[in-house]
């Protein structure tokens, strides 16, 4: 006669168990290591503070003391603005001339090369310097003369 052993509720497997297995080991982990640091917590510096951020010569403004300073601000704008208002000529921007401009733009254009020719208000050029030393107003030669003014 043959004797077989009965499975056990333990020696069942049950479909699934698996993941289950998984879940648990990962919540007993994940509670290990939250436990962890909140005993290293107390041993952690505070969370920095306002008074951590202001220089360590300036005390903390009252609030009269930062009312007292918005109203000084807004007086100086308000008295910039005035300014500007009663002499705009010595707040605009001095214009660039033009020709001086497209001047300094070619005196240092690195692209240009002996023979090459410049269109300007003035008439059509000859580039005639050299590479291997700066530009002058001298190194570009009219093409036409006569056609200057």
């Amino acid at each position: 006669m043959q004797f077989t052993r009965r499975k056990s509720v333990s020696d069942r497997r049950m479909p699934g168990d698996a993941p289950v297995k998984a879940i648990v080991a990962a919540a007993v982990g994940l509670a290990v290591y939250v436990s962890g640091p909140l005993s290293c917590r107390a041993q952690s510096e505070p969370e920095p503070s306002l008074s951590d951020y202001l220089p360590p010569s300036e005390p903390e403004v009252t609030r009269d003391a930062w009312r007292q300073r918005i109203e000084d601000a807004r007086r100086r704008a308000k008295e910039v603005s005035r300014e500007r208002r009663e002499h705009p000529e010595l707040y605009k921007p001095v214009p660039e001339d033009p020709d001086l401009v497209a001047t300094e733009r070619l005196l240092r254009d690195d692209s240009l090369q002996r023979g090459d020719i410049v269109t300007t208000k003035k008439g059509m050029f000859v580039y005639q310097g050299r590479s291997d030393q700066p530009r002058r107003d001298q190194d570009f030669v009219p093409v036409n003369p006569k056609s200057v003014r």
